[in-house]
């Protein structure tokens, strides 16, 4: 499934690497003591710590690496932990999904079918999963970004290959304040034309000469941006750790626990040029109802249980681990990290299978003449009157999933020599990832309607019940019960390591290998359908007739391994003070896991070597250049990925190969008191394999733009401070027919802070200030005209909250 790489990316990466030295000669004139005196925009000296055994300076690393502060991504104003990657270059986060559930890639590596499949979010180093998308487990549902974050780094491709499993295209990694300085903050915030409120905490410091702490989390409750009609996200996390130093190093202990219910966002009605259907705003709106908050099912054991849509995402975690860092002789260095983390939780959201006229999807079901009536709400038991006027109904599936265990257990151990100007680190990571998890859905009827839509039954034109309560089948007979599924299914990997880095004069250079070793064992059951008394009221209603359940008689093996191996080169030369260019070429892997039960495991609990593994292939090159408070890091990039996977909403598999080249720009300047950061990343991305839907075959990859950028503008002032973010993306195709075509769009954001006291500041935020429609995605991939009905997901409309902070 390999093909060359590209000629053309390759040459324009030499390009870029070579015209560094035309632009160090427009600088001659500047001695070396100003340079050093100019500020550092893009903080070139910070030392690169994630994706990095070397500890050395941006300047002088082979990789495109980025760090934001929490002050930074406060004036992107984000309403959930995803949306604050959006201020990363090459990083497109479609975080329409609420708090979680996004889908997240970089450089041009597809998103076929949700989450962040070839990208690791970390906390302190650490996987927050071991692969980042799993269907209704994305890693970002179980990380929160509060007040505990001292920075957030970011690196795109280099050594993500091989000092990260699963992780080819880059690492998002969460570090944690550890109370080097004393002290700390409590700030709450409010909704001011959306209901949240929400308080955070942190405090930090010494214990003794020798031992530091820190500790911090938040609470909130509150409906949400969008009108959900109830309370939809409530819950927090706590985070604590605890540092003793040594002479020779330190040991850190850590805690964590996530107990968090926030909505989840799924696809919703609207026409296809991204207008709203009267009587529902695809800004504020969502198909989410006071009237559909609970749903009777069969679980993973077939016993009947209650599932709560109310809940949404509620991740519940509790991790423990430590980190040691020692200095074991002259020449030897010691880091060891682990981290066990028991998970369980849930995901709850409804998703509209069907908009349609209310005479079709009411034949559908009880034939003939069949017709609807309100089944819940003002209206319940008369005739369905379709007061809104957009003659539509939903028929809408119960996205009910339980995490019954999610746990992990991961040690990452290094040990590391210098032998003069090269230094020699070898590794060995190991890690366990449970997935048991329980499909559970369920259809039902609903207008289409925002603010509490009602619920619709169905009856026949002899007056027999189709639906009770708005549910009309235990299952999703419009997919084919596809969906009614049990896994239970751990991953063990073994990654042996090795790194080299070295330093002759300006130059330094950086080679890795990986070794990536796994197995999967256990099993997953399908559906079988009976007769059941649901509701024990001792008749039989048509739903009941038949109620799909989990076949756990003929439960299916998984037994399975993989192996494959990761490597990654890169120099770096450094013109002088302010200048430098790097290069670098990459080879990285990510096992499939989940998404394998859905066809590709066989009989005996085989996967075939193919479908086991993807491979992404890398080359980039880039310059570092800063003078005067300006800095500037643009990267030309290549990228060749595999991708084999299934989208559970379309049912359809994917076995691909795409190719994608282009320019990365980061840009950061600062003048008195102004800052100005921003960046943006042009993409060319084409399929140009595919073993299962060959006509898509030179096509661009769903979802990908040319062109997607983020700016923010800040002016401090003596006692205030005002800002701007901008956050945009050119046109994209919603699927990968390149039929359909959303708009491209500009988020502007908006935040201005006000010091009472040195001590005491007031914030107001805005998200989307000019309440802009901005599409990620939708089911859809060709429509008749403007005015089709498209099920899409678009940002959140204007939302406005207000923080009072105190630090201390």
């Amino acid at each position: 499934m390999s093909t060359p790489f590209n000629r053309s990316a390759i040459s324009m990466a030499i390009a870029l690497t070579f015209s560094a030295p035309l632009i160090a000669q427009q600088e001659q004139g500047e001695s070396p003591q100003a340079a050093n005196e100019a500020q550092d925009a893009l903080g070139f000296e910070q030392i690169v710590v994630t994706g990095s055994v070397r500890g050395g300076t941006k300047m002088d690393s082979s990789v495109s690496v980025s760090s934001i502060s929490p002050e930074d991504f406060a004036v992107a104003a984000p309403r959930a932990t995803a949306e604050v990657f959006r201020s990363i270059p090459g990083i497109r986060s479609e975080s329409t999904g609420g708090e979680g559930n996004a889908n997240i890639a970089v450089r041009g590596l597809p998103v076929a079918s949700g989450g962040a499949k070839f990208l690791v979010l970390q906390e302190d180093g650490l996987p927050v999963m071991q692969f980042g998308d799993v269907a209704f487990g994305n890693a970002d549902i179980f990380l929160r970004a509060d007040s505990t974050i001292a920075t957030i780094d970011a690196i795109r491709g280099g050594s993500s290959s091989t000092l990260a499993s699963n992780s080819p295209g880059g690492i998002i990694n969460f570090i944690s304040k550890t109370g080097d300085s004393e002290g700390g903050s409590i700030s709450t915030t409010i909704g001011l034309d959306y209901d949240t409120t929400r308080t955070d905490f942190e405090y930090g410091g010494d214990i003794s000469d020798s031992m530091r702490f820190h500790i911090g989390g938040f609470f909130r409750e509150g409906e949400g941006p969008r009108e959900a009609g109830y309370n939809a996200n409530s819950g927090g996390q706590i985070k604590a750790n605890l540092t003793k130093e040594f002479d020779t190093g330190f040991i850190r202990v850590y805690f964590k626990h996530l107990d968090d219910k926030s909505i989840g966002y799924l696809p919703m009605p609207m026409y296809a040029n991204g207008d709203s259907i009267p009587g529902f705003d695809a800004q504020s709106d969502t198909p989410h109802s006071v009237y559909l908050q609970d749903t009777v099912r069969l679980n993973g054991d077939n016993q009947i249980t209650r599932g709560s849509i109310a809940n949404g995402m509620n991740p519940s975690v509790t991790s423990i681990g430590f980190e040691a860092n020692f200095d074991v002789s002259e020449d030897w260095t010691l880091v060891n990290k682990f981290r066990f983390s028991d998970v369980s939780g849930s995901f709850n959201s409804p998703f509209p299978a069907e908009v349609a006229d209310p005479t079709s999807i009411a034949q559908s079901i009880g034939g003939a003449g069949a017709s609807l009536e309100y089944a819940n709400g003002p209206s319940a038991g008369q005739a369905f009157t379709d007061a809104t006027g957009n003659g539509l109904v939903m028929r809408t599936h119960t996205f009910d999933v339980e995490m019954n265990d999610f746990g992990s257990y991961v040690n990452d151990l290094q040990l590391s020599r210098s032998f003069g100007d090269i230094s020699v680190t070898a590794g060995y990571y190991k890690s366990r990832q449970n997935i048991d998890m329980s499909w559970l859905w369920n259809s039902y009827l609903m207008e289409v309607k925002g603010d509490n839509a009602a619920l619709l039954n169905v009856v026949g034109a002899d007056g027999t019940q189709y639906s009770e309560n708005g549910l009309y089948a235990y299952g999703t007979p419009f997919w084919g019960n596809c969906c009614q599924r049990n896994y239970d299914i751990q991953y063990d990997i073994s990654a042996p390591y090795l790194a080299l880095a070295g330093e002759y004069g300006d130059f330094t250079w950086e080679a890795s290998v990986r070794r990536d070793s796994g197995d999967a064992f256990g099993s997953y059951a399908g559906a079988v359908t009976s007769t059941l008394d649901v509701n024990r009221d001792g008749q039989i209603s048509q739903p009941e007739m038949n109620v799909v359940g989990i076949d756990l008689a003929n439960a299916s093996v998984v037994d399975y391994d993989w192996d494959y191996t990761s490597y990654s080169i890169g120099g770096n030369y450094r013109v002088n003070d302010d200048l430098a260019t790097f290069a670098r070429i990459s080879r990285g892997g990510r096992a499939n896991a989940d998404r394998l039960a859905f066809g590709k495991i066989n009989q005996d609990g085989s996967v075939a070597t193919a479908d086991a593994v993807d491979m992404v292939n890398q080359v980039e090159a880039g310059v570092k250049y800063r003078q005067s408070g300006l800095g500037v890091f643009v990267t030309g990039f290549y990228a060749e990925t595999e991708e084999q996977n299934f989208e559970a909403t379309s049912q359809k598999f994917f076995d691909r190969v795409y190719e994608a080249y282009g320019i990365e720009t980061e840009v950061a300047y600062t003048r008195d008191n102004l800052t100005i950061k921003g960046g943006f990343t042009w993409t060319d991305a084409e399929i140009v394999e595919d073993n299962v839907t060959p006509d898509v075959v030179g096509n661009t990859p769903r979802r990908q733009a040319d062109f997607i950028y983020q700016l923010t503008a800040q002016y401090q002032m003596d006692m205030a401070a005002v800002g701007v973010n901008f956050i945009g993306t050119t046109d994209a195709y919603a699927q990968d027919s390149n039929e359909l075509k959303f708009d491209g769009y500009t988020q502007v954001n908006a935040f201005a802070d006000y010091y009472i006291t040195d001590a005491l500041s007031v914030a107001i935020n805005v998200n989307n200030l000019f309440d802009t429609v901005g599409i990620t995605e939708a089911e859809e991939g060709a429509v008749a005209n403007d005015q089709s009905i498209i099920r899409a997901r678009s940002i959140n409309g204007r939302t406005t909250s207000m923080t009072l902070k105190y630090q201390f």
